[in-house]
């Protein structure tokens, strides 16, 4: 048979045959959309795209113009849905405008006919062609048409329609499509193995959690579209582990990409209506579920490979509770605008200290995930903290520099910017002795007891001096009161240290020594008289002697003979 060419091999797909239907195809869509959706265009395109589907049922040498149908059904839905006015291939009427009439127009009710037919024509020749072909190849791209083209289209119809606001009637629509789909997907995991089966099965599975998603943006507001998108990335995180398809995972990468882009364009997830009630506002569903979607689609990631995917969806996770806490900390402290231009005392503070804290669950969560991206998030983060504590905290917004009021005696800012603080980077330090090197845990050691150090001393001041801190000339009542207060601390680090067994403990120890000694000997003895400075002098020495005693018997203490019988 010379005149039809070589004998087609069974299963192949031949570019000529596929290109050849796609070109007839893509030159008909084009005249609806030139043609303003002519009756007539429309008709011969819908015919043609129905014959298209036919032929590549009948000849698998044609299956690749299945997507391209698909896809260009897809397109002409979308011009009539977002109404864009393309030139016509008419020419004007002219002075024989009115005498002619124009190409009758389709009716609003054939597209959304038209509309749906497509998507079942293409969902259900995508589902019946399955375990027809002894390759692979068909059944994925009848699948991946399958599920793809009836989501777009529902979507083009949902905005011409509603706009993109609510919509009761297209979320059913969307769950209806979520459950046919899951359908296919159960009878396709019972079939009897066959070539490209479990693949298909693995779209039906994500095209079902992808309606499941647009009946939550449908059902619900604006916003709900980033909680949406968000929650399909652990649903196709769980079909990639049970059906391992590399294209699956990098699905999980691409879903991530389009929440951050979501985000970056309004960072207040629903503009103005964030919601002025702390915590439950939309910057809590916004970033808070999404946060929570990704450390589970993490977790089911990993489970197979640590790979880029999973890397990725581990990273956006750490992002997304950073950027939860501190958009919360924002609303709450600038009545409910995450935008103001400046931070106080309060929002530096709580920002430290939640830093502090996310530190400190990344080092617990790398011991058991060994993850290079907690490990290199918890650098990041404890640096940021770090950076805090010494320009927010240390210089910026030091309530002795600018007055600041700090509240009550005990519970105040000075608590909750530099006491808290204190404790969070000494535990730190502690939970790190053995994970991270000798100079990340001497700088933990030396913020803890800065800001320790800043927070004894600014209570002092808040006693003496009321609510309003400054570092204006003080009694001598007071500033024998911080000699006594830091010879104590200096004390107190002395005995943590050695029961701790930790050079930079009882290092930074000595330096609150040294300070003290300083401050006796250049402030003190200049600005206290009369039985302060005395105290002081005598304050100093007694601790002085009872620190080189300390460190005789428990550093340097004698070691018993050699042979020598226990007492």
């Amino acid at each position: 048979m010379p005149f039809y060419g070589p004998d087609a091999e069974e299963g192949h797909i031949d570019g000529v045959s596929s290109g050849a239907l796609g070109a007839y195809l893509f030159a008909a869509a084009m005249l609806v959309l030139a043609r303003q959706h002519d009756a007539a265009a429309l008709t011969a395109f819908t015919l043609m795209t129905i014959a298209t589907v036919a032929i590549a049922w009948r000849a698998k040498a044609a299956t690749a113009a299945v997507p391209v149908a698909g896809a260009l059904a897809t397109l002409v839905i979308a011009h009539w849905a977002v109404d864009i006015d393309w030139t016509t291939l008419t020419a004007p009427a002219g002075p024989t405008a009115g005498a002619i009439p124009d190409a009758g127009r389709a009716l609003y009710g054939t597209h959304l006919a038209l509309g749906f037919a497509f998507a079942v024509l293409f969902a259900a020749s995508g589902f019946l062609a399955q375990g027809r072909s002894p390759r692979p190849a068909p059944p994925i791209i009848w699948a991946a048409t399958a599920a793809i083209v009836p989501l777009a289209i529902l979507v083009a119809l949902y905005y011409r329609i509603y706009g993109f606001e609510r919509s009761i009637p297209f979320a059913g629509l969307a769950l209806l499509l979520a459950a046919l789909f899951a359908v296919a997907t159960e009878w396709l995991t019972k079939r009897e193995p066959r070539p490209g089966l479990p693949s298909a099965a693995a779209i039906f599975a994500t095209g079902s959690i992808a309606a499941l998603a647009l009946a939550l943006t449908f059902a619900l507001e604006k916003g709900w579209l980033t909680v949406a998108l968000a929650l399909m990335v652990p649903g196709t995180a769980y079909v990639a582990e049970k059906r391992p398809l590399p294209w699956l995972r990098w699905l999980c990468g691409v879903l991530v990409a389009l929440v951050i882009v979501r985000i970056g364009h309004e960072p207040r997830i629903v503009g103005h209506d964030v919601g002025e009630a702390p915590i439950f506002n939309w910057l809590l569903y916004g970033y808070g579920v999404p946060a929570l979607s990704f450390w589970l689609a993490g977790w089911l990631l990993r489970r197979r490979a640590d790979d880029v995917p999973a890397r990725m969806t581990d990273s956006v996770a750490v992002l997304f509770t950073v950027l939860t806490c501190f958009l919360q900390i924002r609303h709450y402290v600038n009545g409910g605008n995450i935008y103001y231009a400046s931070a106080g005392l309060t929002e530096v503070a709580l920002d430290v200290c939640v830093g502090l804290a996310l530190a400190i669950g990344l080092e617990r969560l790398r011991g058991r995930t060994h993850s290079i991206v907690h490990n290199v998030a918890a650098l990041i983060i404890a640096s940021l903290a770090l950076a805090g504590i010494v320009f927010g905290l240390a210089l910026a917004e030091n309530p002795w520099l600018f007055g600041t009021p700090v509240g009550g005696h005990v519970i105040n800012l000075i608590l909750l910017g530099y006491g808290l603080p204190a404790v969070l980077a000494a535990a730190l330090g502690l939970i790190t002795r053995e994970t991270r090197p000798q100079a990340y845990r001497t700088i933990a050691a030396i913020a803890a007891v800065g800001l320790a150090l800043m927070y004894l001393s600014f209570e002092v001041a808040r006693f003496y001096q009321g609510p309003v801190l400054s570092a204006a000339p003080v009694s001598g009542a007071e500033g024998y009161t911080y000699s006594a207060v830091w010879l104590a601390f200096g004390v107190v680090l002395l005995v943590v240290g050695i029961f701790l067994r930790s050079q930079p403990v009882r290092l930074c120890s000595a330096a609150v020594v040294m300070l003290t000694i300083g401050k006796v000997f250049l402030v003190d003895m200049a600005g206290l008289t009369g039985v302060w400075r005395a105290l002081s002098f005598i304050g100093l020495g007694l601790v002085l002697v009872g620190i080189g005693r300390l460190y005789q018997r428990l550093l340097f203490a004698k070691k018993p003979p050699a042979g020598a019988a226990p007492s």
